[in-house]
């Protein structure tokens, strides 16, 4: 059954018109009246909805059904990423939220080659949102993960409103292998940090682990800046 991101409230027995994005999926679909959809708005669970009316524009649903089900991971990963260049960080972002990220913190470290301000920085934060929101209609999450703006590094440590629970992926000969990290994990939420292409910076690291984050390795092999994350998040959630 087709899924759709509805943020409006739903509720059963309703008669509403579909957000613009998934009236427009619905007619490339080309479904008719009396058809069946999936809406969620990410505030819990999923609603069943028939077609009733098709515009040409517009499409009316009459909500018919909710269930109280969630697809959520067992631990809240929050990932917090050096952005890397080209299209990479697009991948990134969906893969993250098939695989059950809590949420994405896009920082802008010494190594970043993408630079960001102003408008853009925040025209390419409704992108990545948009992909997180595509991804969760698709894997069945109804829970978006939220796309945070992009700050620096500093700003973003010096904020403070971070889990308790810190892991860094460093190259350091001190850092322990992530699986035994994950062997001393309760539920409790964690952020996970990571760097663009090249890494942090070793003052960017220091800062990091000043701020109690433990450095991690994820093994002998040197990961990309976007596959490096998404093997962590797995580890953590799976």
């Amino acid at each position: 059954m087709p899924r759709f991101h509805c943020p409006v409230s739903l509720s059963v027995g309703s008669t509403l018109t579909l957000p613009a994005g998934a009236a427009r999926h619905v007619q490339v679909l080309r479904l008719q009246p009396d058809d069946t959809i999936t809406l969620f708005n990410g505030e819990g669970g999923e609603c069943e909805a028939t077609i009733t009316r098709m515009g040409r524009s517009e499409v009316e649903v009459r909500i018919t059904s909710h269930t109280a089900v969630e697809r959520e991971a067992p631990r809240a990963v929050h990932l917090a990423l050096g952005v890397p260049a080209n299209e990479r960080m697009d991948w990134l972002v969906e893969k993250a939220a098939e695989l059950g990220a809590a949420s994405l913190q896009p920082l802008q470290t010494e190594r970043s080659v993408l630079r960001l301000s102003g408008e853009r920085a925040e025209k390419k934060r409704q992108h990545w949102q948009a992909i997180a929101v595509a991804a969760c209609e698709q894997c069945g999450r109804n829970r978006v993960p939220p796309v945070a703006a992009l700050q620096t590094l500093p700003a973003w440590l010096a904020s403070g409103a971070l889990p308790h629970r810190r892991l860094l992926l460093s190259l350091q000969a001190d850092s322990l292998p992530l699986a035994q990290q994950v062997a001393r994990l309760d539920g409790s939420p964690v952020v996970f940090l990571s760097g663009p292409e090249g890494g942090l910076s070793p003052a960017e690291e220091q800062v990091a682990r000043a701020a109690g984050f433990v450095p991690v390795s994820l093994g002998p092999r040197t990961l990309r800046a976007e596959t490096a994350p998404l093997a962590a998040l797995a580890a953590l959630t799976l």
